[in-house]
């Protein structure tokens, strides 16, 4: 190695820390004193997936000793933890990579027995679509009666679980959450088989449908999608007129925008499509647009959210996406220096979508 050259683990290190800044991390789930000794152990040359796993079981031990004792809220917490650090740690995993599923398997095992010990229950659930599944977690309310429920999901990453700390700002506003993954997304592509493909906005109907059927929950149902999922969170709104209210959080009007600008993050839009070829699957992405004829079909009460440095989707793609969408009630909220998903304003962010929805969803009388 010459002078001056990085060590290759070394800069996967660094590369694994841009993706997954701090504030992302704290913001979506992980304990401080994880994330620092995550940082710290593959800054001394431990790879990433391993040093989630270590602190992934190190929650899950605490947890366990925790629900030994009787202390079921101390429990469901160290549950979270330890979801959270295994959703951390695989990322970095191949899909053909057994150690992936593996984790991924540990991570639905924690989060599940966190959910478990929640009052009502967190529900796995499973809506049939086409040759396989569509995965997400069910979350109620506290309070009694019918709430109405929030589809909620990411993007290319596409990790559910990394959005329950949003979906508690909801449960403590009476409204219901749908923590999924869609096609290409999470446990649904890993375990289901099923890849983002033209026509994706089918998939979130059929979520409609079976939201709809369950007599437990109000005949109202919103969505908000985070990054690429904002864009989906608007196809979605704008094809399906059942749709009473969209979120989008860090989205654009055309996500192939990021994979033009930083050539290697085709990687993910494979792992997406499930398209082993790089050009075929950029030219496959850049035929999701939402373009104004589509948009102005977008008519419920629309609430955009956007930092203006943000890289990975310009802000002027999150303006159009407002500018153009056909609703009569719609917001834009731009963070001066938010990055991407506001991950730095995650308390104001959370805030401001958790009493927005409620107010469109929740009848006045009924809060």
């Amino acid at each position: 190695m010459s002078g001056g050259e990085v060590p290759a683990w070394q800069a996967e290190a660094e590369a694994h820390k841009r993706a997954m800044p701090l504030q992302r991390l704290l913001g979506n789930g992980m304990e401080y004193a994880d994330v620092v000794e995550l940082y710290r152990r593959v800054d001394e040359g431990e790879p990433w997936a391993e040093a989630g796993a270590q602190l992934a079981a190190r929650n899950l031990a605490r947890a366990e000793s925790a629900l030994g004792a009787g202390n079921t809220a101390t429990a469901r917490s160290w549950f979270l933890y330890a979801a959270a650090c295994f959703r951390v740690g695989q990322v970095p995993l191949g899909d053909d990579d057994p150690s992936k599923r593996a984790m991924y398997e540990q991570l639905i095992s924690a989060y599940g027995r966190a959910g478990a010990l929640a009052d009502p229950p967190v529900e796995h659930v499973e809506i049939p679509y086409q040759d396989g599944a569509l995965c997400g977690w069910l979350l109620r309310p506290a309070a009694g009666g019918r709430p109405p429920v929030v589809i909620v999901m990411g993007g290319f990453d596409g990790w559910r679980e990394e959005y329950h700390a949003g979906a508690t700002y909801l449960l403590e506003r009476g409204v219901a959450v749908f923590l999924a993954d869609g096609p290409g997304q999470g446990e649904t592509r890993l375990f289901q088989g099923l890849h983002m493909k033209p026509g994706v906005e089918k998939a979130f109907s059929t979520m409609v449908d079976h939201l709809l059927a369950d007599a437990r929950l109000a005949p109202s149902v919103g969505i908000w999608g985070n990054s690429m999922g904002g864009y989906l969170a608007a196809l979605s709104a704008a094809t399906d007129p059942r749709i009473a209210a969209c979120v989008v959080n860090g989205g654009t009007v055309r996500p192939v925008e990021t994979a033009e600008r930083y050539r290697r993050f085709i990687t993910k839009v494979q792992l997406l499509l499930g398209i082993d070829d790089p050009d075929t699957a950029r030219q496959v992405m850049g035929s999701f647009v939402l373009g104004p004829d589509l948009l102005a079909s977008l008519r419920c009460p629309l609430l955009v959210l956007h930092g203006t440095p943000d890289q990975v989707f310009l802000i002027d793609n999150a303006r159009a996406l407002c500018d153009r969408a056909g609703s009569a009630d719609k917001t834009f909220h731009e963070f001066p220096d938010g990055d991407h998903c506001l991950y730095n304003h995650s308390h104001e962010k959370h805030t401001i979508i958790g009493d927005w929805l409620a107010d469109r969803l929740i009848p006045h009388e009924e809060r």
